[in-house]
């Protein structure tokens, strides 16, 4: 019998000391994104009661702000994606999402803070979220794009700092639950609900999320890894017939660009010569280098998530056969990137192979101005030697002054780029330009999509230009 109790004892003071852990864990760990659920009834009850912080741009510019017992999005649909909303009814994404705890003041000290003017009846206000966004270069990249869906990704490639990340089509995040008709059943059916049933995607994030074939800017990626391998690469002179044969593959070429060195090929950007290329590094040195550059990563996996990021894809090495190694190397094949991803590869050029993390939060402040949180630069990755970067440079260069990319010159500021035009199954090719300027000393890196758009010189370079141009001329007040 005292045996019996004994174990009923043991069963009971086990159950007892999980029950506390799993309490303790709950507290703990899951504590803060519990706190911050849209469906926690507490918070609604909570928030209904503070005015939640504003969020700035880089110059003080508001773009998110509550009045009168709303939150109001200043620049609607050109910042939609990155800034996301707060909705009682559909939760809150973006940029509101990530700092919520922050704009609400539910923080460490600020909970004090906060429990002390509630007794007082002093006004409970959130915190202030100063973002890395330049509002007139999200406008711009926006009116550039025009009626055309795609994304541009726009930052500083010496810091990280995130300056434009556009998305379209987009959607206005002011009018999200406002009634927009019935559905057959009589229920009301809100702007949100077309939105999400809208074939176009608007609600999707395409600069971060999207998932395209990055055509011939891909060729710098190959560049590097051919590079790193045989740093006499480029000082090769390559024959191009026009096509390549690989294993009964014909790959073809734009033209027959005959005799080219290193840097013409990148410049007319010849398929032949990075597809060869690409097979002589074989498929694990090509993986590789990919993942140097972060192409299967996502930058926010061990920090706050800022947006919603899908990592690029790539054929393993040993599923990779020699046509598939080919046509990956030109940016084809089952590659598939995102345009923030292409801009961090042309920032790891113009910042000699150092890609630095990118971020959105330049800090947080208090209703009195004093900071509570700042970011703080950091690498992420090193892709590449800076004597690699050095040559690639010099190519993307030459590409622009005398190759596919003219339409991205700007008189008195040496651009370096990139063009692709990548074949999609689903209709005409997409159109890419990835770049950074000035070549000597980068400030802008930039990478700009615009969806079954045509050549990448033609359609995307002259993007690229004007948002370059504007960052760095004095006269636009951007800088």
């Amino acid at each position: 019998m005292k045996a019996n109790v004994r174990r009923l004892s043991y069963m009971v003071l086990g159950s007892f000391v999980i029950l506390c852990l799993y309490i303790g864990y709950v507290i703990v760990f899951m504590g803060p994104t519990l706190a911050t659920d849209p469906h926690n009834r507490r918070l609604a009850a909570y928030e209904a009661s503070i005015h939640r912080g504003t969020i700035f741009d880089r110059r003080g510019e508001i773009l998110a702000v509550s009045k009168e017992g709303r939150r109001v999005y200043p620049l609607g649909e050109d910042a939609a994606h990155v800034i996301g909303f707060v909705s009682q009814r559909y939760g809150r994404t973006g940029l509101e999402a990530a700092y919520d705890r922050y704009l609400l003041a539910m923080n460490g000290n600020d909970k004090i803070k906060m429990n002390i003017n509630r007794l007082l009846g002093r006004p409970l206000l959130g915190n202030n979220v100063i973002v890395s966004l330049d509002s007139r270069l999200q406008q711009l990249a926006m009116q550039l794009l025009g009626d055309r869906k795609g994304a541009v990704a726009v930052l500083d490639p010496g810091n990280g700092e995130i300056l434009a990340l556009v998305s379209k089509p987009s959607y206005d995040p002011n009018i999200i639950e406002q009634p927009a008709g019935r559905s057959s059943g009589g229920k009301v059916v809100t702007v949100y609900d077309l939105l999400q049933n809208d074939k176009e995607a608007p609600l999707l994030n395409r600069a971060t999320q999207g998932a395209y074939p990055p055509g011939s800017t891909f060729k710098l990626i190959t560049a590097a890894g051919a590079l790193t391998t045989d740093p006499g690469v480029s000082r090769r002179i390559f024959n191009c017939q026009g096509s390549l044969i690989i294993d009964g593959f014909r790959l073809t070429d734009t033209a027959a660009h005959g005799r080219v060195d290193f840097f013409q090929a990148l410049a007319v950007s010849c398929n032949s010569t990075f597809a060869r290329l690409g097979l002589e590094m074989g498929a694990e040195r090509f993986y590789q280098t990919a993942r140097a550059f972060g192409l299967t990563l996502n930058p926010w996996t061990d920090v706050l998530n800022e947006v919603a990021y899908r990592p690029g894809t790539l054929t393993h090495p040993e599923k990779m056969n020699k046509p598939q190694l080919g046509s990956s190397a030109i940016g084809q094949g089952e590659v598939l990137v995102n345009p923030l991803q292409m801009a961090l590869v042309a920032a790891a050029i113009a910042n000699e192979g150092v890609i630095m993390h990118p971020h959105l939060l330049i800090r947080v402040q208090d209703p009195e101005g004093r900071v509570i949180l700042q970011s703080s630069p950091r690498p992420w990755l090193t892709a590449i030697k800076p004597e690699v970067a050095r040559i690639i440079k010099e190519a993307m260069v030459e590409a622009v002054n005398s190759g596919t990319g003219k339409e991205a010159i700007i008189p008195g500021i040496t651009v370096a780029g990139k063009t692709g035009s990548a074949q999609n199954p689903r209709g005409k090719t997409h159109a890419w330009f990835v770049g950074f300027a000035p070549a000597e000393k980068p400030r802008v890196a930039v990478a700009v999509l615009v969806e079954n758009g045509g050549a990448g010189g033609i359609v995307a370079a002259p993007i690229a230009r004007e948002i370059m141009r504007v960052v760095l001329t004095p006269a636009s007040g951007m800088e």
